[in-house]
């Protein structure tokens, strides 16, 4: 491939003038320690890196941002570190979607502000991947993206257990009393043994695969536990590709297109991803320029089955599946439905990086023929639309219990979580199975940020009672981690006047997941009076970065972006003066 001259690199703007500007760029290098000859005439390449010690899922990407570094160097570049909000979806509350933007926001704008020519990024953690990336296509230079892998497998007294899916397992158990109190401590220091993201098909291995089909990783590099000492070697060839695609100009816009977003949308359905990846993949199209909607969502999962035997669909972890062939494996016994032409980050196509691709476990790896849940019993993500969500809402049935999917009961409605916790341990609740639990002001509005409250908990004296499932519908989001009867991402969300809000405890709920459809038996002319009785109880922001959010945030079935930040209009490089 034809370099590119070194005059065109955008770095030459900071570096080579004679001016005075020039000289304090160069001058200022040289007072970190740095030689001429080690930055001079070369590309720089940025590695935004979203290590905290608040994130154990990036704990190791200090040490990585290290082998990028070596890779970088090897080939000839100047690599510079930049630190990068770190999303760690455990600590940040009330939730990291509240910030992902924010992340999008700082990612384009380090990259934009800085002599870069190419970057590497740094994340893995549920909402780092679509943030650096909306942040990337935005700005679009040259970039790969080094996930963190997911954490070594867990174990408790014989059983597989998953961060997250397990938690929640065993917390009703807990609650149901299956388990003491011991047991409960035990399992604290025993689930999560090692640095690196969720190691179930949560989101951020749903997120890490689906940009990894798109070309976005070196092939396969999804599922390289973090760990593993292959995991610092992908790093460290992250930094020697990065400075050949910046030679290249191998920016995302010249190979990123409708067909890498749906060869991505196919690894999502096969890999019973997280119903989040619905929000960022919208939210990562628009800023690619790319029409994606949660029709073409739902109808790649109309087509893929689940194919990877993974909690929360199935029984396996992701250490299993790197060993069985990862996410490689997986794409091939899906090949008829990608297009394989689509270019990758290695500057070749999709074909190439799976021309050697065996899987070695075809149960952790299923076929086609021999899928985990059969698509007449379930789907990685179901469109629901009806009169409660006639914008969309989304549920992964592939998850659930199957015969919830076609239910009419009534609702029970709350209108936050702490009231909704308090009420759902009262042993004098009147509820049954046949119930349906809505928490609404859950959205990006009303939370605000629309965290992962959508798995809502069930009553404590069913719990006794053996019932671990139940119809529950949020306008909020759940964790990929987790399980059950959850319709999610209901749109308009309650806090801006959608249905939602006007329904009311002891309303008829219907849901037919057959034929997409979820609605309250509630006739026209009381809905209408509802209307015109509605007022908003969500509390709004009047500073902070929560107020811009709350402005200017897009609603679910439209990504959860910033109206000021979605599209592709152009942004010009800053002046040197």
């Amino acid at each position: 491939m034809t370099r590119r001259p070194l005059e065109s690199l955008r770095s030459q703007r900071w570096f080579a003038s004679n001016d005075m500007r020039g000289f304090a760029h160069r001058q200022r290098t040289q007072q970190m320690g740095m030689r001429r000859e080690e930055f001079l005439g070369k590309p720089v390449i940025g590695i935004l890196n979203t290590w905290s010690e608040m994130s154990p899922c990036h704990a190791h990407l200090r040490d990585r941002a290290e082998a990028v570094k070596r890779g970088v160097w090897q080939a000839g570049g100047y690599p510079v570190e930049l630190p990068a909000l770190s999303v760690g979806e455990v600590m940040v509350k009330p939730t990291t979607m509240l910030y992902r933007n924010f992340l999008a926001m700082e990612a384009e704008e380090l990259l934009r502000s800085h002599p870069i020519d190419g970057a590497v990024l740094l994340g893995g953690c549920d909402k780092s991947t679509p943030g650096l990336l909306m942040g990337a296509f935005s700005v679009d230079l040259p970039v790969i993206y080094c996930p963190a892998g997911p954490m070594s497998n867990g174990q408790w007294r014989g059983q597989k257990t998953g961060a997250g899916t397990h938690t929640k397992k065993y917390w009703d158990e807990l609650r149901a009393g299956g388990i003491t109190q011991a047991d409960w401590v035990d399992l604290e220091s025993r689930m999560t043994r090692s640095a690196g993201t969720c190691n179930t098909m949560g989101t951020a291995s749903t997120m890490t695969s689906i940009v990894d089909a798109m070309g976005l990783t070196l092939p396969g590099a999804s599922s390289l536990p973090a760990c593993d000492s292959g995991h610092p070697r992908m790093a460290s060839t992250c930094g020697s590709r990065i400075v050949e695609m910046v030679w290249e100009d191998l920016k995302p816009s010249t190979f990123i297109t409708r067909a890498s977003f749906l060869n991505g949308v196919a690894a999502y359905m096969a890999m019973g991803g997280s119903t989040n990846a619905a929000v960022h993949l919208i939210a990562m199209a628009r800023r690619a320029g790319v029409d994606l909607t949660l029709e073409d969502l739902a109808d790649m999962a109309g087509r893929v089955p689940v194919l990877a035997n993974l909690f929360p669909s199935g029984s396996y972890l992701m250490e299993d599946f790197y060993f069985a062939g990862g996410l490689s494996a997986l794409l091939n016994k899906v090949r008829p439905l990608l297009d394989l032409s689509c270019r990758t980050v290695t500057g070749g196509t999709l074909g190439d990086s799976l021309a050697d691709a065996p899987c070695w476990n075809d149960d952790v790896i299923r076929d086609v023929a021999n899928p985990v849940v059969p698509l007449e019993k379930g789907r990685t993500l179901a469109l629901l639309k009806g009169n409660l969500a006639p914008n969309g809402a989304v549920m992964k049935s592939s998850a659930a219990n199957p015969k919830f999917l076609k239910h009419t009961g009534p609702a029970l409605v709350f209108d936050d979580p702490g009231t909704m916790n308090r009420v759902l341990d009262d042993p004098d609740l009147y509820v049954t199975e046949d119930h349906v639990i809505v928490l609404r002001n859950a959205g990006p509005v009303g939370a605000p940020g629309m965290p992962e409250w959508g798995n809502l908990p069930i009553p404590k004296k069913l719990l006794k009672q053996g019932v671990r499932d139940m119809v529950r519908l949020c306008d909020g989001r759940m964790s990929g981690t987790h399980y059950g009867s959850c319709i999610l991402h209901i749109s308009p969300e309650a806090a801006v006047g959608g249905p939602l809000a006007l329904l009311q405890t002891g309303d008829l709920v219907r849901l037919d997941v057959a034929a997409g459809t979820l609605d309250m038996l509630v006739d026209d002319a009381e809905i209408a009076r509802r209307r015109a009785a509605w007022k908003p109880t969500a509390y709004r922001y009047e500073r902070s970065f929560t107020a811009l959010y709350q402005q200017h945030v897009s609603q679910a079935h439209e990504g959860c972006d910033f109206d000021f930040l979605t599209g592709t209009a152009p942004v010009p490089d800053p002046v040197i003066y």
